[in-house]
């Protein structure tokens, strides 16, 4: 499988900001299993980066799955006018040269990632992805790639059928059932998301029991993934205050990372979250 990059990328840079990938023998390439979209199966995909080419293999899967790695890497968006935004705006240039512009990484799909703020309610950050993790190895298909076992997350058929997951609370499993529900009936597509205007997909996703306006806009932004939405969490507008120095300018700042104000936003987000941590 190969898909040529538009724009500039850095997968090994982007590995090394994220993190959690399988890396393949020899460490030039990633892998990644998920339950590929319209569920009737699971894959995993390994993905290297050949100069201007993503090119790699996908185990028990079709072009479908590989067409969804790419969409988890933002390679499926063309990046070519991404620089420009740093050109007239000298703090995000400052940003995407120190982080070889730095593209978001989504997670394998809304219904993952609704998945994967129900789970993590309430919950440290390590202990949401042990569970998720816990959740895969047990209830998820396993694939062997180059030595290596790498495990799916549960597809949405196999998760409808679970009456209780260790860590998971009954409220919590019940919202899980609502989330596999609305997957298998087609609701949380990503390209169905991706083709409503925001507000109504915003919308569409708080239907699901459990899911107030944080967990939306997590589901549509970085699971269904949008390159040119703005992102409203505290932890972006906190990064705008720090590296702009203001914090009443907010919305012009945003405005003037169009067309990429999510690409934007992730590397603010990154900013702040780092400088938090020093503190």
């Amino acid at each position: 499988m190969r898909t040529t990059i538009r724009g500039r990328y850095d997968l090994a840079r982007q590995s090394e900001f994220f993190g959690g990938w399988v890396q393949t023998a020899g460490h030039d390439g990633i892998v990644m299993a998920f339950p590929v979209e319209g569920w009737t199966h699971s894959a995993a995909v390994v993905v290297r980066q050949r100069g201007e080419t993503a090119e790699g293999e996908v185990y028990g899967g079709s072009g479908t799955a590989w067409a969804q790695a790419m969409a988890v890497l933002s390679l499926d968006a063309d990046g070519t006018g991404y620089p420009a935004v740093g050109e007239h705006d000298p703090v995000i240039g400052k940003l995407q040269r120190e982080h070889a512009f730095l593209r978001p990484v989504l997670f394998h799909s809304p219904y993952e990632a609704a998945c994967a703020f129900i789970v993590g309610h309430r919950l440290r950050i390590s202990q949401g992805r042990a569970i998720r993790a816990r959740m895969a190895r047990e209830y998820g298909e396993a694939f062997e790639v180059g030595g290596t076992t790498v495990h799916a997350f549960p597809a949405p058929q196999r998760l409808r059928e679970l009456t209780a997951v260790p860590g998971v609370n009954d409220e919590k499993v019940a919202r899980l059932h609502g989330v596999a529900e609305a997957a298998m009936a087609g609701l949380l597509d990503r390209a169905r998301l991706r083709g409503m205007p925001v507000g109504e997909a915003l919308a569409n996703v708080r239907k699901l029991r459990g899911v107030g306006a944080f967990f939306a806009a997590g589901i549509v932004l970085r699971g269904a993934g949008l390159v040119d939405a703005a992102s409203d969490d505290e932890m972006t507008r906190a990064g705008i205050t720090r590296l702009y120095g203001t914090a009443e300018d907010a919305d012009r700042i945003v405005e003037g990372w169009r067309p990429y104000r999510m690409w934007c936003s992730v590397l603010v987000h990154g900013y702040e979250r780092r400088a938090r941590a020093q503190e």
